[in-house]
């Protein structure tokens, strides 16, 4: 990309971001509508982080997200301001897309690369047709172990401070749906998936699952967030250009609104 250019999402950020949206974001009497604001969070960045980052920016006082995603996951996230907030939980609610790698052969204590492998098994059986030929059992509602390294809660502690002291609790099962599962590159030890899902559901535990179905062990390499309900990551920025093109935006305002001599 040339010096000075825009990022290829940035102009529909800029339509969204229109002068009247801004200077209502400048009016403190106006402010309170907020925005609906879609960020790819980058990988290593926790969903606080990026919450963090848009209230420092926009110095909205109420700020959330419709959805949290893990620090090692990427993608889509969407941030509420102000009255756009009382709309989290319809956002949450919808359904969600994912697309990532899981690597056959090993498993770790977290179903990630946030913990080291744990234990090893064989890979050599494995063909493409057998992985084909496991899509269907995960299709439609199932029953779902979520992982001890999450963020749900087990007699008011957060599971994964317990997993990190070495508790080997097992949370209770979930119903979820898998709507779709497709497997887009099949390079043994490593699979890429797409996967369309309802919410609630962990990738996570789907790969450790895909791993047992294929008479071996799995963990998750790579995960990026698509999709939630209609908002797709095409349309998201990530958290420095969001940054670039609001300060451009009130630059812009300031520089073209008449002042009093």
């Amino acid at each position: 990309m040339a010096v000075g250019a825009l990022h290829p999402r940035i102009p529909s950020l800029l339509n969204s971001l229109s002068n009247k949206s801004t200077l209502e974001n400048l009016n403190p009497n106006a402010r309170a509508k907020g925005e609906i604001i879609l960020i790819n969070k980058p990988y290593g960045w926790s969903s606080f982080q990026a919450v963090k980052k848009i209230k420092y920016v926009t110095k909205a006082k109420k700020v959330g997200h419709a959805g949290t995603l893990d620090p090692l996951a990427s993608g889509l996230l969407i941030i509420c301001t102000e009255q756009q907030t009382k709309g989290i939980q319809t956002i949450q609610d919808a359904d969600k897309e994912y697309e990532g790698t899981l690597v056959l052969g090993a498993t770790t204590p977290s179903y990630d690369l946030e913990t080291e492998p744990n234990a090893h098994f064989p890979t050599e059986h494995i063909t493409q047709e057998m992985v084909h030929a496991i899509i269907p059992q995960f299709l439609g509602e199932i029953d779902q172990i979520p992982p001890l390294y999450s963020a749900l809660k087990v007699d008011g502690q957060r599971a994964y401070k317990l997993a990190r002291q070495g508790d080997e609790t097992v949370l209770k099962s979930r119903k979820i749906t898998i709507h779709s599962l497709e497997f887009t590159r099949i390079e043994l030890p490593e699979i890429d998936f797409l996967v369309r899902c309802t919410k609630g559901t962990y990738i996570r535990t789907l790969v450790l699952d895909i791993g047992h179905a294929l008479q071996s062990g799995a963990y998750m390499s790579r995960l990026v967030r698509t999709k939630i309900g209609e908002h797709h990551i095409e349309n998201s920025v990530s958290p420095h250009e969001f940054e670039e093109v609001f300060k451009s935006r009130i630059v812009e305002i300031s520089d073209t609104t008449p002042t009093n001599i």
